[in-house]
């Protein structure tokens, strides 16, 4: 069993160690990775290169997770949710950046996948971490969505293409 101090981990056998291990490391890796996606200059090696290592720890994640429920079916049916959402955002915006080049969707998207994926951290385990474990229970479904809603909504307008007819004030086009 693997002992994570303050989280409670079920001795459910070392398939479910193996896939926690992964699941651990995986985790860690998609939201440094996130990260530097989101500081990096858009388009550069940095963003192109963290966005990739992105994509793969949302892929290592759903799969370790996966193993996980099946083992802890049906309590964790809503990691499942949470997991595939965040999978399946994460692929539509590769493959919306890809194939389309529009920003707007693919900072939708990955941002999507990057809140899914911290949501589902804070239902699993916000109740058991220091100062989260005094927040309610709902507070772990909406404060991922409520953070990163307005920091997505500002991505998305400074890298929205310049439109002259939906500017404002003497530099106006007529």
């Amino acid at each position: 069993m693997i002992d994570i101090p303050g989280l409670p981990e079920p001795d459910a056998g070392p398939v479910f160690d193996m896939a926690l291990l992964l699941h651990i490391t995986a985790g860690i890796t998609a939201v440094l990775a996130g990260l530097v996606a989101m500081l990096a200059v858009k388009g550069g090696r940095w963003h192109i290169g963290a966005g990739r290592v992105f994509l793969g720890g949302i892929a290592a994640l759903f799969g370790s997770m996966a193993v996980m429920v099946v083992i802890r079916w049906p309590a964790t049916v809503h990691l499942a949710v949470l997991g595939g959402a965040s999978l399946t955002a994460a692929s539509l915006g590769w493959r919306n950046r890809r194939h389309s080049g529009d920003d707007v969707a693919h900072i939708a998207w990955m941002s999507l996948a990057y809140v899914a994926m911290l949501t589902a951290f804070y239902v699993d385990n916000g109740p058991h971490l220091p100062l989260w474990e005094r927040l309610p229970d709902w507070s772990f479904w909406l404060l991922p969505a409520a953070i990163g809603a307005p920091i997505t909504v500002g991505a998305i307008r400074r890298h929205r293409p310049y439109d002259p007819t939906r500017a404002h004030g003497p530099e106006a086009a007529p």
